[in-house]
């Protein structure tokens, strides 16, 4: 008996001594290092971030969709109040033995005409291809627009019908100066009859760009002799439709467009004011 008990006392201490070599069983993640926990904290940030922003968009989604609800809902309501006194004036009307007037509107047609330059009775011009600026005068009673030209004479060039002449120009005049003598050359682009009382007279017509304030157009020209008149240049009906209107009671609403050899454009008011208020063609 006395060795039973010492082999159980035996048994007990190896167990015991068994239990204190192996460790405990544990599920606990091992620790994070300081890079990996900062890593983690970011991705939390940005995934928090991202809901706060989506739940925000869909707030004012909703905002935006209950303020269009209200708008139509209030649109809706002003339709059906129209609609029921409509109702009570045709009942009224219908009760007392009248029949209802349909009254159309109008619509109103704006007959401005923003998109037109407004020009002045006299109005700076400048011929590009020339290179020289020239007095106009604005006539809407004038259908083609005409420029003062002197020893026209008519050739033939690759098979098309030319024109050669220089500006006829009186002393007074305001020109750039080195091109008074100088020969200008043009396609014709068609003829024109002028009926006057001393007779009919055909002139050859030539297109030539001109600028004038912001209108920058090729323009077409009859060319004749103008120096019995105060204006070089003369612009009519051909040329002002669409794009210009005419104030008479102003002049020169336009900067003298620039030249080489010319005159800057601040010295042309003393130009300007010895034009006589005559009334041409």
């Amino acid at each position: 008996m006395r060795s039973g008990v010492l082999c159980l006392m035996a048994g007990l201490s190896f167990s015991f001594a068994g239990c204190a070599v192996a460790p405990p069983e544990t599920n606990e993640p091992p620790p994070l290092s300081e890079a990996s926990f900062n890593s983690r904290i970011l991705e939390l940030e940005t995934s928090l971030a991202q809901q706060c922003v989506s739940a925000s968009e869909l707030h004012e989604q909703q905002r935006s969709q209950q303020h269009q609800q209200q708008v139509l809902t209030a649109d809706v309501r002003e339709v059906g109040s129209l609609l029921r006194y409509l109702r009570q004036d045709v009942a009224g009307l219908q009760a007392r033995g009248e029949e209802p007037v349909i009254v159309r509107e109008e619509c109103d047609i704006d007959t401005t005409q923003d998109n037109k330059t407004l020009l002045g009775r006299s109005e700076w011009v400048g011929l590009p291809s020339v290179g020289t600026y020239l007095k106009a005068r604005v006539d809407s009673g004038a259908n083609t627009s005409s420029l003062s030209a002197s020893e026209i004479t008519r050739f033939e060039r690759d098979g098309e019908n030319w024109v050669r002449f220089k500006l006829a120009l009186n002393d007074d005049d305001v020109v750039v100066d080195r091109v008074r003598d100088e020969w200008i050359e043009a396609p014709i682009v068609r003829r024109v009859r002028i009926v006057q009382a001393s007779g009919e007279d055909s002139r050859p017509v030539i297109s030539l760009l001109m600028t004038l304030g912001p209108i920058r157009e090729n323009v077409e020209f009859t060319l004749n002799d103008r120096t019995h008149l105060d204006y070089p240049v003369l612009l009519g009906r051909r040329f002002m439709m669409d794009i210009a209107t005419i104030d008479v009671a102003q002049t020169y609403l336009y900067e003298r467009p620039e030249f080489p050899g010319g005159e800057p454009a601040d010295q042309a008011a003393e130009d300007e004011a010895v034009d006589q208020d005559d009334t041409e063609e």
